[in-house]
């Protein structure tokens, strides 16, 4: 057991210890304020506060975990071993900086609090982030870190305990758009092909007719094609289903078309099926409960993942509203068009909840992969090799490997052929 002496116990202090020490070392701890015991204790232990009692492992503590609330934080980057870091701890402590402090800035998504400007659909933009800003997009460094603080623990404590843990990989396919032209209603069908008719898309008006006339299968279709893949490469999948009436942003097929309702209940029975909620329900409870009911009822199982419309995460008002839908696990964490680790970690996280000073019931699966984060590489190699370096960051600290996929750009025609990208990825990163 280890023991971590502070001059506080904070929610905060308790979440980040919990996390860093539980969830990804594996290590037993407990918490004191209290010197005597900590000076009885035997076994391994590590002071956190303003200075050291003994000989113990010293981490100089920074204020951020015994704060309340939102301050104006100045960021200074240092480097540990190859490493960035921040929030400086000085000379006296085993490590140079507050490990534990700036993991809880990533996790919680501090900077997302702070003010900046949203892009049209009122989302954070990567390019206001630290890690953006500073080159380490692509580093899961809350992971890196705690894989270092295990190294210097055990040199000091030679009989440390720790259950190891194992890397993994989940593949998120992305259903906003069931079908391109199929199960679309007779007025949207017609208003389509008089619009490609219009704009000399000849192409896919031949494209439209041949599967209004079941010549052709429909291209945004591959569901199943998709199950055979993972199953043949023993990937975890899960499909998140758009289940909504149509609006400005939400075009899927009607979720009362019951051919649709039929293709996601055969999903349903390969691969898990979880709701990928409407931009309409975005700020709208009581429609996001009832997009998850109407799912649940069609798959006749409880929904209790979620993902966004395009990524959309406003906090923490998002994962409140989640919350009170009944989600317990999100999803939504990272980029649209960068590729990387938004919060810093490659590991599933509880939302804390910075105003209410609580960790919230709701599990976050950051994902480091979007498929429109590929676009913007020349080919399909320059793409397969962006997404290999996150994978090999990934498995480096045994982590949880999360790529989203959608089934409309997998079926669609394109230069990076993306059918061919997606298979080879499957077989490279579930190793």
């Amino acid at each position: 057991m280890l023991l971590i002496y502070t001059h506080k116990i904070t929610h905060r202090f308790s979440y980040i210890m919990r996390h860093i020490f539980t969830t990804i070392l594996g290590i037993e701890v407990t918490y004191t304020t209290k010197v005597e015991d900590f000076i009885k204790h035997t076994g391994p232990k590590i002071t956190y506060t303003k200075q050291p009692l003994q000989n113990e492992f010293f981490v100089r503590s920074n204020d951020l975990l015994f704060e309340q609330g939102i301050n104006d934080i100045q960021i200074y980057l240092a480097d540990w071993q190859g490493t960035p870091c921040f929030f400086a701890a000085g000379d006296r402590s085993n490590l140079p900086f507050d490990i534990f402090s700036a993991s809880f800035y990533m996790l919680s998504r501090y900077e997302e609090y702070l003010p900046h400007v949203k892009d049209m659909h009122g989302r954070f933009s990567p390019k206001d982030s630290l890690a953006f800003q500073n080159d380490f997009l692509e580093k899961p460094l809350v992971d890196i870190w705690a894989q270092k603080l295990l190294s210097a623990l055990k040199e000091k404590f030679k009989d440390l305990k720790h259950k190891p843990r194992h890397y993994n990989y989940a593949s998120i396919i992305d259903v906003s758009s069931s079908h391109c032209f199929a199960y679309r209603g007779f007025v949207r069908g017609m208003s389509g092909f008089f619009y490609d008719l219009a704009s000399l898309k000849i192409r896919r008006v031949f494209d439209r007719v041949s599967v209004w006339f079941n010549l052709k299968k429909d291209p945004y279709d591959n569901f199943f094609e998709l199950i055979e893949l993972h199953r043949n490469n023993k990937v975890k999948g899960m499909f998140f289903f758009q289940f909504a009436e149509y609006s400005t942003y939400d075009k899927n097929v009607s979720p009362n078309n019951n051919k649709f309702k039929h293709l996601i209940k055969s999903v349903a029975d390969y691969d898990k099926v979880s709701l990928s909620c409407s931009y309409s329900s975005f700020n709208d409870i009581a429609l996001l409960k009832e997009e998850k009911k109407n799912l649940a009822n069609v798959i006749n199982r409880p929904v209790s993942s979620s993902r966004m419309r395009y990524n959309r995460v406003d906090i923490p008002e998002t994962y409140r509203n989640l919350i009170e839908a009944g989600f317990t696990d999100d999803y939504t964490m990272g980029y649209t068009h960068e590729i990387g680790f938004r919060a810093g970690t490659c590991t599933p996280f509880y939302f804390y909840d910075i105003p209410l000073e609580v960790q919230q019931p709701i599990k976050i699966h950051p994902f480091a992969v979007h498929d429109y984060g590929l676009l913007k590489y020349r080919n399909r190699t320059e793409a397969f090799s962006a997404v290999e370096r996150l994978y090999l960051e990934t498995k480096k600290v045994n982590g949880k490997f999360i790529t989203v996929f959608s089934n409309e750009l997998i079926g669609g025609e394109s230069k990076l052929n993306w059918k061919k990208l997606y298979s080879s990825i499957l077989k490279r990163v579930n190793v």
